[in-house]
C-alpha cells in the first residue's frame, strides 16, 4: 500500500492534484505543512497535519514543517468570520519556539538521514523582501480575478465584516512560501487542511508561472464530530499538546469520552494501527460498546504518541482512581500536583483546620460541608453504603473525620455514590 492509498483508507485525503500520487511513487519527495504560531502550543486540531508529515517520513519522503513567522503577522483569513488579532514579533518568536519543541517530538530531525525532517520559518525569507519587490516580482503572476475566485475570499467579501487588503494578500504570501521552498529546498508538495486548498493551489500556480516548474498538493478533510459540532474542544476549551495547558490525564480522558461513531473515524486517523487490527477492534467494540474498547485504545495510542508511556501509566492510574473503589493505596501515593491534576473540575470545599482538630462525626461533616443537604440525608447515605472517604467506604454514622486522614497534609476526598466527588481543602 503506497502513501496515498494508506492515507485514503484512513480518511485523510480530500482534494488531490493530478499527478501527486505518481510523483510520490517516482522518487523521494520533499513536502511541507504550514503551522500558524498563534499560540506557544499546538492543539489536537494540529495533530492531523502533524500525522501527515509523520506518514510522509515513514514512507521514505522528506518532511518540512513551516512555522509561519511572516504569515503569522498577517493572519490566515480562510473560512474565518473576521480578521484575526495581529501578534507582535516577540510573541511570535516565543510561540515559534514552543511549536518547534513540540514538532521535534514527532518527526526525525537526524541530519544524517536523507529524509531528515527540517524546520523552516518564512520570516527568514520575507524579512528582506520589500513591498515593491513583492508586488512587482510576485503579484504580477497572479490575477485579482484568480484571487477573488477562492471560496475563502468570496465568503468574507459577501459577509458583513468584509476583508482587509492585508488578509487579501495572504494567499499570495503563502503561495510565495511554496515557490521559495521549491526553488531553495526542492520541495514539490504541500499538504494541509481542506480549508487551505485555495492558498495551496496559488502556490502551485506561482511555481508553474514564475519557476516554470511543476508542484503538487493534497488536503485532508476538516474534522467534525458525528453530531456536527467542532472537533478539538472539551468543556474547558482547546485540548492542547502542551502538558502544562492540558494535563496528560485530561488529554487521555478527552479521547476516552468521544462518541462511538467518532471513535471509529478517529482510530484510523490518529493512530498507526494497521487496517486489519482496526477492523477487528471495531467489530469487538460493536459487540459490547459499553466496554469502550475503541475509545480506550485510541486514548492509549494518542497519549503515548503525544506524552509518552510514563504519562499514559499515570493517566490509567488516575482513571482507575476515579472509577474503581479498590484504589485507596493509589490515592495515598499521589503527590499534591498529581492529586490536583486528577481533581481538576471536581467541586472543592474549604474547611478550617480547627474544625478537624478533635475530629468530627461523618454525618455532621457531610452536612456542614454541604456535600449533603442535611444530617438526615447524610445519615441515610452512610447507612446505604453510599459514602467513601479517601476511597475507603464509611461503615458507621459515628465514624470520625480528622486530620489523620489528610492527603498531602491538606486534602480529603469525599465520594458520594459512584461518580460524585468533592475535594475538601483544609486551611
Amino acid at each position: 500500500m503506497n502513501l496515498i492509498e494508506e492515507l485514503r483508507w484512513r480518511g485523510m485525503v480530500q482534494d488531490i492534484m493530478p499527478g501527486t500520487e505518481e510523483q510520490l511513487l517516482k522518487e523521494m519527495t520533499s513536502a511541507y505543512v504550514g503551522f500558524d504560531p498563534t499560540a506557544d502550543s499546538l492543539h489536537i486540531g494540529s495533530l492531523v497535519p502533524i500525522l501527515l508529515l509523520v506518514h510522509l517520513q515513514r514512507a521514505g519522503h522528506k518532511p518540512f514543517a513551516l512555522v509561519g513567522g511572516a504569515t503569522g503577522m498577517v493572519g490566515d483569513p480562510s473560512f474565518k468570520a473576521e480578521e484575526r488579532k495581529m501578534l507582535d514579533l516577540d510573541t511570535l518568536a516565543h510561540n515559534q519556539k514552543g511549536i518547534k519543541a513540540q514538532l521535534e517530538k514527532f518527526l526525525d530531525f537526524d541530519p544524517a538521514k536523507p529524509n531528515a525532517a527540517e524546520m523552516v520559518n518564512n520570516f527568514d525569507w520575507f524579512k528582506d523582501i520589500s513591498f515593491l519587490d513583492f508586488i512587482r516580482d510576485v503579484g504580477k503572476h497572479i490575477t485579482v480575478n484568480y484571487m477573488m475566485s477562492k471560496d475563502s475570499v468570496k465568503r468574507r467579501l459577501e459577509g458583513d465584516s468584509g476583508m482587509s487588503f492585508t488578509e487579501f494578500t495572504y494567499q499570495l504570501i503563502q503561495g510565495y512560501d511554496f515557490y521559495h521552498l521549491y526553488t531553495a529546498k526542492g520541495v514539490k508538495l504541500q499538504m494541509g487542511g481542506s480549508d487551505q486548498w485555495g492558498n495551496i493551489v496559488t502556490g502551485t500556480e506561482l511555481v508553474r508561472r514564475k519557476a516554470n516548474g511543476e508542484a503538487f498538493a493534497f488536503t485532508c478533510p476538516l474534522l467534525k464530530k458525528a453530531d456536527g459540532s467542532k472537533f478539538g474542544k472539551s468543556e474547558r476549551g482547546n485540548v492542547w499538546l502542551d502538558p502544562q495547558k492540558t494535563s496528560p490525564y485530561l488529554f487521555y480522558q478527552f479521547w476516552v469520552k468521544v462518541a462511538d461513531e467518532d471513535a471509529k473515524n478517529y482510530i484510523k486517523i490518529f493512530t498507526f494501527l494497521p487496517q486489519q487490527e482496526i477492523d477487528e477492534l471495531i467489530a469487538l467494540h460493536d459487540q459490547d460498546p459499553g466496554k469502550r474498547l475503541l475509545q480506550k485504545k485510541l486514548a492509549e495510542q494518542l497519549t503515548i504518541f503525544v506524552h509518552g508511556e510514563k504519562e499514559l501509566e499515570f493517566a490509567l492510574k488516575a482513571s482507575d482512581l476515579l472509577f474503581r473503589n479498590d484504589t485507596a493505596e493509589v490515592l495515598q501515593s499521589l503527590t499534591e500536583t498529581q492529586l490536583l491534576e486528577i481533581m481538576d473540575g471536581v467541586p472543592q470545599v474549604e474547611v478550617a483546620a480547627a474544625d478537624l482538630e478533635a475530629g468530627k462525626d461523618v454525618v455532621s461533616f457531610l452536612a456542614e460541608t454541604s456535600i449533603l443537604p442535611s444530617k438526615g440525608e447524610a445519615r441515610k447515605m452512610v447507612q446505604n453504603n453510599g459514602i467513601s472517604i479517601n476511597k475507603v467506604k464509611v461503615t458507621a454514622i459515628d465514624q470520625k473525620v480528622d486530620k489523620s486522614q489528610l492527603l498531602n497534609d491538606r486534602y480529603i476526598l469525599v465520594q458520594r455514590g459512584k461518580k460524585d466527588y468533592h475535594l475538601i481543602i483544609v486551611k
